[in-house]
């Protein structure tokens, strides 16, 4: 059977006239001497770039294949071996012969020039049936950087054709690659026969895109691939490179961190089985269709969701890369453009190992964090304290972003009697362990403004303190027992 370079040296008008010609009155030659021939002259077809760029995609030989070596008109010869270490087989008559790094057209032309000291004019031919599952090693923003091995699927008889496994096989086999990756520069090292080694850059965005590269993607055995650090991080291109099939797979756990302006800093493991809020269905301006995926808004949620001071314009997600530099990438998040108009971009899936940064806003637009409070950055309600002079003091409920008032009428409003009604005191638990407590003059006409209505924040506590008559008339009413009783029923008639 001829194989596909002879087909094409056979397309050439003179040469295949000679080469038909001498096969009609010499049909003794060696089938590898003109497959040989037929090779150098496809070579030889490519420019010089093309020479120096293309990777030899020919199946070279190695331990661990299995072949059949056929020699014509001398079937006691022919026979099947499987190649080992060090490539060298033993053949009838001839002995040890080497066929390590040689394709099968150069491994029948080499026996055949060894056969030809005893036979006259030996024919030849040399097919893998089985061969060796190749070595690749796989390295820079990939999940499990390392060697892999990949199987090839082929074989001998009816069906001599060997399908090898591809650079998307390799990504995939390594878990695929990070959302910090460059695919339009992935780079495949290849080493020739003569030990030179080449390097081509793949680009894998094309292929997506179009369904079409100009290179070959197919692997051989001790190829390298290499996948660089994009350098300029973008929020479209992370998101589409997370859909892509030899991307890390989105249901892995991955650990990320959360810090500032949310409820519950800390380190979180994320997975597409988590629910960040039983409560809240959908993503904010986004639906139903990122529900499950590990993004920055379900984070947020299991971290409490934002505090009233948070800058969600600002947001920022520091991520690591497998830069040998230990280049970080920064990525700036806003938020409140996903709110608005529902740019999902914005709500970037996460990866192992990033660091989310809410900052602390430097000034609060009260119908902004009203409009926040709504949303599921936010958490659906609140506790604060409200205790002293109140009607049913005690831990009450409210929506994020509620203003003092809203607390105060929660535990159902000042005790009229008894309560300080201009002045009460906020209590505050700070997120560095500190806490600070201020006094604050009520008005409950006004709205939301720092100085006479705060903006509250979980866990506060609003301390109401007693009136200066209560605090005269309780001793008294200890002591004077009924006559206590007597001032408390003049105070409730007349006021005092």
């Amino acid at each position: 059977m001829l194989n596909t370079g002879l087909l094409k040296f056979l397309t050439q008008p003179i040469a295949g006239v000679v080469v038909l010609m001498t096969m009609m009155f010499f049909p003794s030659a060696s089938l590898a001497q003109i497959n040989t021939v037929s090779t150098d002259v496809q070579l030889n077809t490519l420019t010089g770039t093309q020479t120096q760029n293309a990777l030899d995609r020919n199946y070279t030989l190695g331990g661990g294949d299995r072949i059949r070596v056929n020699v014509f008109e001398v079937p006691e010869y022919t026979g099947e071996y499987q190649i080992p270490p060090g490539g060298r087989i033993n053949l009838p008559l001839i002995g040890s012969i080497p066929l390590e790094g040689l394709t099968t057209e150069e491994a029948a032309d080499n026996i055949a020039k060894q056969y030809s000291r005893y036979l006259k004019r030996p024919l030849i031919s040399v097919n893998l049936l089985s061969p060796r599952p190749i070595n690749v090693f796989v390295s820079g923003e990939i999940t499990r950087p390392g060697s892999y091995t990949l199987s090839l699927q082929g074989s001998g008889g009816d069906n001599p054709g060997v399908q090898y496994p591809t650079v998307l096989a390799a990504l995939t086999a390594a878990q695929g690659v990070t959302m910090t990756a460059d695919i339009t520069q992935v780079v495949v090292r290849r080493r020739g026969r003569g030990g030179e080694q080449k390097a081509v850059p793949l680009n894998l965005k094309e292929w997506v895109t179009t369904g079409q590269v100009p290179q070959d993607i197919t692997l051989r055995d001790g190829d390298t691939i290499f996948v660089p650090t994009a350098k300029e991080p973008s929020l479209a291109e992370a998101r589409n490179l997370a859909a892509l099939n030899f991307a890390a797979s989105p249901s892995a756990p991955r650990t990320v961190a959360v810090i500032g302006e949310v409820n519950r800093p800390g380190a979180y493991l994320v997975s597409t089985n988590n629910t960040a809020n039983n409560n809240q269905q959908n993503q904010p301006g986004g639906g139903n269709n990122v529900a499950n995926l590990p993004t920055l808004t379900r984070v947020i949620q299991q971290a409490g969701g934002i505090t009233s001071q948070a800058n969600v314009r600002k947001v920022t997600i520091r991520r690591p890369t497998k830069n040998k530099d230990g280049y970080q990438q920064n990525i700036d998040i806003n938020l409140w453009q996903l709110l608005q108009s529902g740019d999902i971009s914005q709500d970037v899936i996460l990866q192992d190992g990033d660091t989310i940064v809410v900052p602390t806003a430097t000034e609060i637009n009260p119908a902004e964090a009203t409009q926040l409070a709504t949303t599921t950055l936010s958490p659906a309600e609140i506790e604060v304290g409200v205790v002293g002079e109140v009607k049913t003091p005690g831990r009450v409920r409210i929506k994020p972003n509620s203003p003092l008032n809203d607390a105060l009428l929660a535990a159902g409003g000042f005790n009229d009697a008894r309560a300080k009604k201009k002045k009460v005191t906020l209590v505050r638990l700070n997120p560095n362990g500190s806490v600070t407590k201020r006094q604050i003059k009520v008005d409950l006409a006004s709205g939301i403004n720092e100085q006479t209505n705060p903006i509250l924040r979980d866990d506060d506590v609003v301390l109401v303190g007693r009136s200066g008559i209560a605090k005269v008339s309780d001793p008294l009413g200890l002591i004077l027992g009924p006559v206590g009783g007597a001032i408390n029923v003049l105070r409730f008639f007349f006021g005092f």
